[in-house]
């Protein structure tokens, strides 16, 4: 069926001629050996599908919230938990992921993984009341987390060290290309504002249809890797070097267009991990804690509590309003529909969320939002020239001084939404913003990688990245109150928390100049 089934019948072909009279290679010499080419061009458009399901499952409920408020009975705090669901099941299953991946293999996992998150959006689509919703977002967010942490791995140790650090960048821009394509697929969709019952059991909204076209990515993902080859990275590591070489030779027959024999790597090196096939469970968990101890010691601790702040801080200002923009410009679009078109500053456009005494009960849809649409689409596409350039502005500048004079503009943008004096200037801002959060993001991480040593990197980011997802969490539900209080509080507290990301970003230490 895939490559994984031809392993058994094709062991005994390499092993003529002078086979053992070959000098064993290393994986970045097999790797290399197979060249580049279409298999890897293969994994282009893979990547960006796999990209697009985990941004999916944590912003869908950001274009849904307007078109379903009345058919869930929706409140502003509710909508804000619905967002924060998400991010409560990535934090309940990081460890859990961890240890599958690393035990069991990536490629399967990574097969089940988006196959059951597709399952879920599919009942999610079909939710009878926001209880049944928001269990299926944090399931979702339980299951999508693995697959996330694990596909930058898994392309990863598909290419060579020369193309293995554009991976990054490449899922990055699935995400942003996924940013513009979610508003345009909302336009399409949710103003139809329909309603199917089926079998007299199941209720089928409008927005209950964007969501299963939205499980479709992930389905696909889960299909595309029944076909594909467990990472051999991983294979050689657990001692498993025969079904390594079929992965090997398969890549370089697919690339060059020769027979999987004139591969000219015979034998792969022994790698010490064959012999961890066998550990307990127990032993793995010593092992693990041995492995981040160093972290909690005089040397790192002071700078792991550091990113880890800079994490939390960048993340609670960027996804929160991130995720709460589409809702900010459904605001403003129902006030200058309410007003014949006219424009007035941002805080008297957005002040219909905070609670009047002389509020209408009666619940309200303005399904014309082709501005909101558009509006998430141009602040996407801003996004994604941010992520583009990125790469070009920590090589001039430097991660520390990127990150110094970022932040302190991110924090003057924030507070000049306050000030926004119609919806264009408004508009324009959010889509700085969010430009700018998305680079802020990438150089956090990147100067993670740079200040930590290669054995504790992996675990730094990823429990650095638990804290900024427990932050994001905690600003979802905290951010429907802020707005409640009116227009002053949530940008100004944004601003307040970005502002701390430049005062932390004084005490980081000086970097290497690094090429990504």
């Amino acid at each position: 069926m895939g490559v994984v089934d031809t392993i058994e019948d094709h062991q005994d072909g390499g092993e003529e001629g002078n086979l053992l009279e070959d000098e064993p290679a290393d994986f970045e010499t097999a790797i290399a050996e197979t060249g580049f080419g279409k298999f890897n061009f293969f994994l282009v458009p893979i990547a960006i599908c796999c990209s697009c399901v985990t941004l999916f499952e944590t912003t869908t409920m950001s274009y849904v919230f307007p078109a379903a408020q009345c058919d869930l009975n929706l409140t502003l705090e509710e909508k804000g938990m619905l967002n924060a669901a998400t991010y409560a099941g990535t934090i309940a299953s990081a460890f859990f992921w961890g240890f599958l991946f690393d035990t069991f293999g990536r490629r399967k996992l990574l097969m089940i993984g988006y196959l059951l998150d597709g399952i879920i959006d599919i009942l999610s689509g079909f939710s009878p009341n926001k209880q049944f919703l928001m269990l299926m977002k944090f399931i979702g967010g339980f299951i999508i987390n693995g697959p996330f942490a694990a596909i930058p791995t898994y392309l990863s140790e598909l290419h060579v060290a020369k193309y293995r650090s554009r991976m990054p960048l490449l899922l990055g821009v699935g995400v942003s290309l996924g940013g513009i394509y979610l508003p345009f697929l909302a336009a399409l969709i949710l103003p139809l504002n329909f309603k199917i019952i089926i079998l007299d059991i199941l209720v089928l909204h409008s927005w209950g249809v964007y969501l299963l076209v939205n499980a479709l990515p992930a389905i696909l993902s889960g299909i595309v890797f029944i076909f594909l080859p467990e990472s051999p990275k991983f294979l050689m590591s657990k001692g498993r070097n025969k079904e390594a070489l079929v992965v090997f030779q398969t890549i370089y027959s697919i690339n060059s267009g020769k027979s999987r024999e004139k591969y000219p790597i015979k034998k792969l090196v022994e790698e010490t991990m064959k012999n961890k096939r066998s550990e307990s469970i127990y032993q793995g968990l010593k092992g693990g804690w041995a492995q981040i101890r160093p972290l909690f010691g005089s040397t790192y601790l002071l700078l792991f509590l550091l990113v880890c702040a800079l994490q939390m801080f960048v993340f609670m200002s960027f996804s929160t309003l991130r995720l709460w923009m589409p809702q900010i410009f459904q605001a403003v679009n129902d006030y200058k529909f309410l007003n014949n078109d006219t424009s007035a500053p941002l805080c008297e456009m957005i002040s219909s969320f905070k609670p009047s005494k002389n509020e209408s009960k009666e619940c309200f849809v303005n399904f014309d939002n082709l501005e909101v649409y558009i509006n998430s689409a141009i602040v996407a596409a801003t996004s994604l020239v941010g992520y583009l350039i990125t790469g070009f502005l920590i090589n001039a500048i430097g991660q520390k001084r990127i990150l110094n004079i970022l932040t302190l503009v991110w924090a003057f943008v924030a507070v000049g939404l306050y000030f926004a004096p119609n919806d264009k200037v408004a508009t324009g801002l959010l889509s700085i913003f969010k430009a700018l959060g998305s680079i802020g993001m990438n150089v956090v991480i990147i100067i993670i990688v740079n200040l930590f040593p290669t054995t504790l990197r992996t675990m730094t980011v990823s429990l650095s990245m638990m804290t900024g997802r427990a932050a994001g969490m905690i600003g979802n539900l905290v951010f429907p109150y802020l707005l409640k209080m009116g227009c002053g509080p949530p940008f100004f507290s944004i601003a307040s928390l970005i502002f701390s990301c430049f005062i932390l970003s004084l005490v980081v230490p000086q970097e290497k100049k690094i090429f990504i």
